[in-house]
């Protein structure tokens, strides 16, 4: 189909407070609440006709920017100025295909937000959003799902100088071969302080859903898991043996290990590896592991070979994912791998994932792969866009955490948690606490996602019932 030209005439920014039931530790923050972030953006296309978007997204503090001069709320307002910058210019940039404004003013973008102490990996969260919520009215404005609407490459993907490495390259073949996953296997993130028997425990939620990591294999029945660790060698070890004492009850299982760039460099990775593989306890798990997540602070992390580390097990990018060529580079390292996250943007997943394609149609034995990654996505259109990105894209696993530390949809009227649930009744399901997301044999159903017109949501949220989301105290 001929990609439909428009241009952003409007845009409308909200966000509400939400709570967790059980902390999180990733890196170096605790989480116990956070803010998520709605957009809508009223689109006018070329036929004379309009529509409106949404998007919605947690604004994450200490992942996007981990400096420790920030306090969390100045991580927040920094995401709000990055999607501030892309918002002006694309009210500003007339008329483009949606692919079209992401690519010419991606240049533009990061350098706007570089002028004011924003890295790439914030600028891109600011473009991520917008993007979403103009597709999400492309599509709507053309009664198509996502996964349609990629297959015909509504979006007008096409070789730009913005991606050098993919000049010439057939996005709509590309995009027209996709096979969309219809179930995806829910891989549990095991967070750095989460109770892995009753005996780590203090004190219950009791709220009748699944605490520690023994209760989650058991309600949940994962084949899936990500593990977390922090950067001490001894400390990881001795969690990991515990962990491996519930895992290793499993009739198989398989996990990812995720540093979330605590270690110095590949060597301090490495020595973790070596003292896993010592361990006898481990073997089982050791075993298990498909790859390694983005072990090395994102300062070090491009700047030396992965080679030994990639040797023993695949290593992917994530943290380090800012520029758009992050993946180019890191493959030159010794990197296989990268990340897939809805924050990061549509567009960015799409490239990567045909940069996959033509690294492994040049190899002997395909290495080059994408992995759906989270940031406690929430239930409603967070969750539900991020999961027709990666189901479209055929993906088989999805790092899913939001459904167990979210307190479900936490700071939401309940009628509009019903109303979803109505809406993907196979996604979500009932408890005494309101809907959440389904996950049944370690496995979430992504039909009503995939075929939901606009982007994986058949429906909206209350944006009455929202704060309007204030101006960015940024920069400093």
């Amino acid at each position: 189909m001929s990609a439909p030209r428009f241009r952003l005439i409007e845009v409308q920014r909200f966000e509400w407070p939400f709570r967790l039931r059980m902390p999180f530790r990733f890196g170096v923050i605790t989480v116990t609440h956070g803010r998520q972030a709605v957009i809508r953006a009223r689109i006018a296309l070329d036929d004379g006709s309009e529509q409106w978007g949404i998007a919605a997204e947690t604004l994450a503090a200490k992942w996007f920017d981990k400096d420790p001069r920030w306090s969390d709320a100045q991580n927040e307002h920094q995401l709000r100025r990055a999607l501030e910058i892309a918002t002006d210019a694309t009210l500003a940039a007339g008329d483009n295909t949606a692919f079209g404004h992401y690519a010419d003013g991606y240049g533009a973008h990061v350098t706007a937000c570089g002028a004011e102490a924003l890295n790439p990996l914030i600028a891109a969260y600011g473009r991520a959003l917008l993007d979403r919520a103009m597709l999400d009215a492309v599509l709507k404005a053309k009664g198509l799902s996502f996964a349609h609407g990629m297959r015909a490459n509504i979006g007008g993907m096409a070789p730009h100088a913005v991606i050098p490495d993919l000049g010439g390259y057939d996005y709509g073949a590309h995009l027209g071969s996709l096979t969309p996953s219809r179930q995806m296997h829910a891989r549990h993130t095991v967070g750095l302080v989460d109770p892995i028997t009753g005996a780590d425990q203090d004190q219950r939620v009791d709220d009748g859903l699944p605490e520690t990591v023994e209760e989650v294999a058991g309600a949940y029945r994962h084949s899936w898991w990500k593990l977390k660790v922090g950067g001490d060698v001894a400390a990881d070890v001795d969690r990991l043996c515990r962990i491996a004492t519930v895992l290793d009850r499993l009739p198989a299982y398989q996990a990812s290990l995720d540093g979330n760039e605590q270690y110095e460099d590949a060597e301090g990775v490495l020595a973790l590896w070596r003292a896993m593989q010592a361990e006898p306890r481990l073997a089982r798990l050791n075993a298990s592991i498909a790859f390694i997540e983005q072990p090395v602070k994102r300062a070090k992390a491009l700047d030396g070979s992965m080679g030994a580390l990639a040797a023993e097990r695949p290593v992917i990018v994530d943290e380090s994912d800012g520029p758009l060529d992050a993946f180019v580079q890191a493959k030159a390292l010794g990197y296989t791998g990268i990340s897939s996250k809805a924050c990061k943007g549509v567009w960015r997943s799409l490239v990567n994932l045909a940069r996959c394609r033509v690294w492994n149609a040049a190899e002997a034995t395909p290495r080059f792969f994408m992995s759906a990654e989270d940031l406690t996505t929430l239930g409603g259109v967070c969750v539900q866009q991020d999961l027709a990105l990666v189901g479209t894209m055929g993906l088989t696993h999805v790092e899913r955490n939001g459904h167990h530390f979210v307190d479900g949809f936490s700071g939401r009227p309940k009628g509009e948690a019903v109303r979803f649930m109505e809406a993907h009744p196979d996604l979500y399901a009932d408890t005494p606490h309101g809907p959440r997301l389904a996950i049944r044999d370690g496995m979430l159903d992504l039909g009503s996602v995939l075929a939901a017109k606009g982007l994986g949501a058949a429906i909206e949220p209350d944006t009455g019932a929202m704060d309007p989301m204030p101006r960015a105290a940024w920069p400093v």
